[in-house]
């Protein structure tokens, strides 16, 4: 029985390192029961090893860990989830070849001894519903929309009647919509007296749905917990990013990452319907009469009309799901042309492969830095060298050596921060990987940069240095296509912006633009 007044959860000089890096370092954390705890910082603060400490996952170097007032052995899933603590990874766990009623049955501590569809169907219906997951119980978990996958996820963590539920940066991959619905859940779970602790860095969310909030900054406690009510995103901002605050963040940048921009969220601006504008300088990209095959990660493209201006910034709104990841296949000659023309600087590549594009300027920031960007278990020299094997001379010697001395020169202007170009990628932070592929992807040849989601998953200082560079690459005659389900990130930087549902070009705005009728044509509503 928890003594009482005691605290959900409570860690006492708790620290983690690895090898000379130190994750944590002497975080002492008391957090009260039945709230929504924020924990910020900027990526590489130890936000995540914090969540795996408290889980079980990691065993930390020393300190304590309780659970409702009783020490938990640390290092210990099963006794962590004994005391009532479940995680949500930012990664999905599921399986995605089963169905609901069968990735809620896996894991679950009492299984059912015989097992039949029906019978599983019925033994996690009201579950479901309790927590307000609408889902067919027989839909595949790959088949499912991404809140929906999310909602399960949570669904399956609270099956044991988890007292603490920590979700690690839940909302990198929602939607507007999907987070709302998101919080409109954890508010529900914690009237029911679950605790729940979330990993955020979007301050706008965290001041938005959390009680308290706490900043981890270089694996330290810098603030609290203290009542979000009794803090600014200016302060926030400025404990996140410590003494650096005010070189890393530009007035426009602080106020859109803050959401303290006083944006007029209900102007009325109206769209232009088909064919958008015709930048009135040289055009990086023009798209016309674009019509694909329905694509494995999205649907067909119809009728696409685009042109991306040199030094212009256009940005791609709308539902995720809606076409955005099929129109930059198509770019990359990964989706199947059926009609229409494409060209790069004036030069036609409707039927060039990638290492053509690439050849004429074609530059791509994927959707997935980790799978689609990098090779994590390959050096960081491999990884950014491997442009030098999508164009160029095939005949061109391979020289490791001067491309480890171009990789370190590279690396180091755009302040990416490793210990040697022989390191494994996957051993960065979600920031410094990120400022990995942008030295590889955006340089002097770049005439087109596509940056699809290029902040997502990363803290306020590395969110700041992206937009940065994508300014930069606009300023010195590149055209940038910027696909990002963050409205606040598209409103801030995008000299132009395009909608697009079921797989067309459905409206173009121009600033200032207005929530309400972005949030209409991205919905269909308008």
């Amino acid at each position: 029985m928890a003594p009482s007044g005691a605290p959900a959860l409570e860690c006492r000089d708790v620290s983690v390192s690895y090898g000379p890096v130190a994750a944590l370092s002497g975080v002492s954390l008391r957090l009260a029961p039945g709230l929504i705890h924020a924990v910020c910082g900027q990526n590489g603060a130890g936000k995540t090893t914090f969540a795996r400490v408290a889980s079980g996952l990691v065993r930390p170097n020393r300190g304590a860990l309780f659970i409702s007032g009783q020490e938990v052995a640390t290092g210990n899933v099963a006794r962590a989830r004994a005391a009532g603590v479940e995680l949500v990874h930012q990664s999905f766990a599921l399986p995605p070849s089963f169905t609901v009623a069968e990735a809620m049955e896996f894991g679950a501590e009492k299984g059912t001894p015989i097992y039949s569809r029906r019978g599983l169907e019925a033994r996690w219906k009201q579950h479901l519903e309790n927590l307000g997951v609408r889902v067919r119980l027989r839909d595949r978990i790959r088949d499912l929309a991404v809140e929906q996958q999310q909602g399960v996820e949570i669904a399956r963590a609270l099956v044991a009647e988890a007292s603490v539920l920590i979700l690690d940066e839940p909302t990198a991959v929602l939607s507007p919509t999907g987070v709302e619905m998101l919080f409109d859940r954890l508010r529900n779970l914690k009237a029911g007296g679950v605790t729940i602790l979330l990993i955020l860095h979007k301050i706008r969310e965290v001041l938005g749905v959390a009680d308290t909030v706490t900043v981890l900054r270089g694996g330290k406690l810098v603030e609290g917990p203290l009542p979000a009510g009794d803090t600014t995103p200016q302060r926030l901002a400025h404990a996140i990013v410590g003494s650096a605050a005010e070189q890393a963040l530009s007035g426009a940048d602080e106020a859109a990452l803050t959401g303290a921009e006083g944006r007029d969220l209900g102007a009325s601006v109206e769209p232009v319907a088909s064919v958008p504008a015709t930048p009135a300088g040289p055009v990086a990209l023009e798209i016309a009469g674009a019509s694909t095959r329905a694509d494995p990660e999205g649907p067909a493209l119809a009728d696409i009309d685009l042109a991306v201006g040199r030094s212009e910034i256009v940005g791609v709104a709308g539902v995720e799901g809606n076409g955005q990841r099929t129109l930059v296949r198509m770019l990359a000659n990964l989706a199947d042309l059926q009609s229409g023309r494409i060209a790069l600087a004036g030069t036609d590549v409707t039927r060039g492969a990638l290492a053509a594009r690439r050849g004429a300027g074609l530059r791509i920031i994927p959707f997935e830095r980790n799978t689609e960007g990098l090779s994590l278990a390959s050096s960081l020299w491999e990884n950014w060298s491997a442009r030098q094997l999508l164009f160029g001379p095939l005949l061109k010697l391979i020289s490791p050596a001067a491309w480890r001395r171009d990789c370190d020169l590279s690396l180091k202007q755009w302040d990416v921060r490793y210990a040697t170009t022989t390191q494994p990628a996957g051993s960065l932070s979600g920031g410094n990987a990120q400022k990995l592929i942008l030295a590889r992807e955006v340089d002097a040849d770049a005439s087109l940069i596509i940056a699809a989601q290029p902040t997502r998953g990363l803290d306020v200082g590395a969110t700041a240095f992206v937009w940065k560079s994508l300014r930069a690459a606009r300023e010195r005659g590149c055209g940038v296509l910027l696909i990002s389900s963050d409205l606040d990130e598209l409103f801030d930087i995008s000299d132009r912006l395009i909608v697009m549902l079921s797989g067309r070009i459905v409206a173009e705005f121009r600033p200032p633009y207005s929530l309400s009728a972005v949030g209409a044509a991205m919905t269909g509503a308008r």
